[in-house]
């Protein structure tokens, strides 16, 4: 494989950034949109041709350095790649997203005044993740990991005169610092053990680590502190509970950045770190019940959120941190295939989605309460068809994409043997309803029923949402998006159909990942799905008769009844469970503990180490103490130097009198 040609891949939206970053306003905005999309056009063709030739061209694996940054002490620090059928995958994935979402953007952002600014960062961002993907080494890994990072603390904060937007982009780059932490400790705790950055390496001395027993809290293994520490880093980058509070906020970003985040990048970041350390995990089953847990917890409590919400960013917010909950449960119960699979299933019906929600904001003059919707359809109706597509994918109807990754998680786990893995069960079980009922519940509150945006009078048109660039009077016709809208809506909705039908076979049951993934045979669950496996067809018409299938279906006829049939159910039951709306508002109150208990503690912890320590101790006592001290005895001492001759006299023989009477001791 060319070494040239995959450096190409990360470096083309990279120039083009950079281009548009610094000459942006000289070159104008056609030139700047059309070559960010052109650089990443070029990775995207590229990633494919790279795929198409590891897959059926007779390639073998690349896994090697490109450059040489740095030698310390025998340990080199490079830029390296390890392109695999993993990478390619993620490769793929990414720039055919980010090239849907760079076309978007042309007539999303057309009004705003940050337009080339907002083409160099989405073009950043996806040169950040594919160095992520694309990384043969720790270092390599933490910078895609730190970059995207970074670039997604500009995007979530680009329109930054608005102070919600500040607090989000904030509060996002706070909450990945605290996952970092735990980054930063597995890849430093696995270079202390192997005294190399190198994965093949690492992965070389999993079997060793898993031997070794570390004499803190009371004996710990060494690989189980590394996995959980490298999966705390995901729980921040993936937003797993309890890292997850900042993904909803990130809603203050423009929408097109919002499908980015959700669908390929940078959440995605920690489902494909922990299947690329599956050689890590499987030797530590602690590390994975863990996992397990924490996906599952995400995957049902974070998709009620999406029930009660009615801004229709948030509810496909939500969306993505329950989905993201059932790749991490997939990961903990070693079916990396399907939590793969899922990711890029996934990416394409999410960015659908979001992209469904902006066309529909542009149509509602940048209205996003779900609330003053209603009857969309006929005036939308590509973006409706193309939202519904996404929608029956999120809910895993049968034929259609998420189906085929989803029901896979579902009936992997329930395989599982692992501690957790009977609550993991019915967690993702019955979140196959919640899934449904939120999903159903926006589809008919935008698309459907009375148009209700009729009802809203034009003295109350003022900024109404995260989207909103500007008040405006009176009731509007809603109206269709332009093209370079609806055209990559209509891109991402064809593999949100189809391409779970025909890749399941050979991504999910076949052996396509090969020797990128590796399972253990004792935790195989997707090897014995594998087993009862027939084709695709066969997979969907069976679905119809198993108990995902029919949790959905419940949904949809709850939604249904609560938002179409008899609304007045609605709040009827929100006054009866008022106890639970009210912990849902409140988001199970984790944003409450966040900010009246750790800020609170962190604030008055700093304040006391300023008064105390500062202040009294460093500046006080070392300081301006170790000054009053020499001042003191220079006073003390100054008394002696009186300037009289008789005085110095005296003080001669009182010296030596000292002095003689300590030699006629000593001797």
């Amino acid at each position: 494989m060319n070494p040239h040609l995959l450096i190409a891949i990360p470096l083309a939206p990279l120039i083009a950034a950079v281009i548009a970053g610094l000459f942006g306003k000289r070159i104008g905005r056609a030139a700047s949109h059309t070559l960010t999309i052109a650089g990443v056009a070029i990775a995207c063709g590229l990633s494919l041709y790279v795929l198409k030739q590891l897959y059926s061209g007779g390639v073998s694996s690349f896994n090697g350095p490109v450059y040489t940054w740095a030698v310390s002490d025998g340990v080199h620090i490079q830029v390296g790649f390890l392109i695999d059928r993993l990478t390619v995958l993620m490769m793929s994935v990414v720039t055919f997203v980010s090239l849907c979402v760079h076309v978007y953007t042309i007539g999303y952002m057309s009004d705003d005044p940050g337009y080339t600014r907002f083409f160099s960062y989405i073009s950043l961002f996806t040169f950040s993740m594919l160095m992520l993907v694309m990384a043969n080494n720790f270092m390599q890994l933490f910078f895609g990991w730190e970059a995207v990072g970074m670039v997604s603390y500009l995007l979530i904060g680009f329109w930054y005169t608005r102070p919600s937007a500040i607090f989000a982009n904030l509060k996002a780059f706070l909450v990945n610092r605290v996952g970092d932490f735990g980054f930063v400790i597995g890849i430093a705790a696995l270079f202390s053990f192997t005294h190399s950055l190198s994965y093949t390496t690492a992965f070389a001395a999993a079997p060793h680590l898993a031997q070794l027993q570390l004499p803190v809290f009371g004996g710990v293994n060494a690989l189980t502190l590394i996995c959980v520490c490298l999966f705390i880093g995901a729980m921040g980058k993936s937003a797993q509970v309890p890292l997850h509070v900042w993904l909803p906020d990130s809603m203050e970003g423009p929408t097109p950045i919002s499908a980015l985040i959700h669908a390929a990048t940078m959440v995605t970041a920690g489902i494909f770190m922990v299947a690329r350390m599956s050689p890590l995990f499987e030797y530590s089953s602690a590390a994975l019940s863990f996992v397990l847990v924490i996906g599952a917890t995400t995957a049902f409590f974070m998709g009620l959120l999406g029930v009660i919400n009615n801004d229709i960013k948030r509810v496909i917010a939500y969306s993505t941190l329950s989905q993201l909950g059932y790749m991490t449960a997939a990961l903990g119960a070693s079916a990396y295939n399907a939590a793969i699979f899922h990711l890029m299933t996934h990416a394409f019906f999410k960015a659908l989605l979001f992209l469904a929600a902006g066309s529909v904001i542009i149509g509602m003059h940048h209205e996003q309460d779900m609330r003053k919707m209603g009857g969309l359809g006929k005036y939308m109706p590509i973006t409706a068809v193309t939202c519904w597509i996404g929608g029956l994918a999120l809910v895993a109807a049968p034929f259609f994409s998420g189906f085929y990754s989803k029901d896979a998680i579902i009936e992997a786990i329930g395989l599982s043997h692992r501690w957790g893995s009977t609550y993991a069960y019915w967690c993702v079980l019955l979140g196959a309803f919640v899934t449904s009922l939120y999903t159903f519940r926006l589809l008919f509150m935008t698309f459907h029923g009375e148009e209700r945006f009729r009802k809203v009078h034009a003295a109350q048109g003022h900024d109404h949402g995260d989207d909103a660039h500007g008040a405006h009077a009176g009731v509007h016709e809603p109206h269709e998006s332009p093209w370079v809208v609806t055209v990559p809506l209509i891109a991402l909705a064809i593999p949100s159909l189809l391409i779970g039908y025909f890749t399941v076979g050979k991504v999910l049951y076949g052996n396509y990942f090969g020797n990128a993934i590796k399972v253990l045979p004792a935790h195989n669950v997707i090897g014995r799905l594998a087993a009862h496996y027939h084709g695709p067809l066969a997979l969907a018409l069976h679905a119809f008769v198993t108990a995902p299938f029919w949790l959905a279906v419940a949904g949809f006829v709850t939604a249904w009844l609560f938002v179409l049939k008899r609304p007045d159910l609605a709040n009827a039951a929100a006054v009866k469970f008022a106890w639970l709306k009210r912990i849902l508002d409140q988001k199970y109150y984790f944003d409450w503990f966040n900010e009246q208990v750790i800020a609170r503690f962190s604030r008055g912890l700093g304040l006391g180490l300023w008064k105390a320590g500062d202040q009294s101790i460093i500046d006080g006592a070392i300081v301006n103490g170790t000054a009053a001290t020499v001042g003191w005895f220079g006073g003390v001492v100054r008394r002696v130097q009186s300037g009289y001759l008789y005085s110095y006299a005296f003080w001669i023989v009182i010296g030596l009198a000292v002095l003689l009477g300590w030699f006629l001791v000593h001797a």
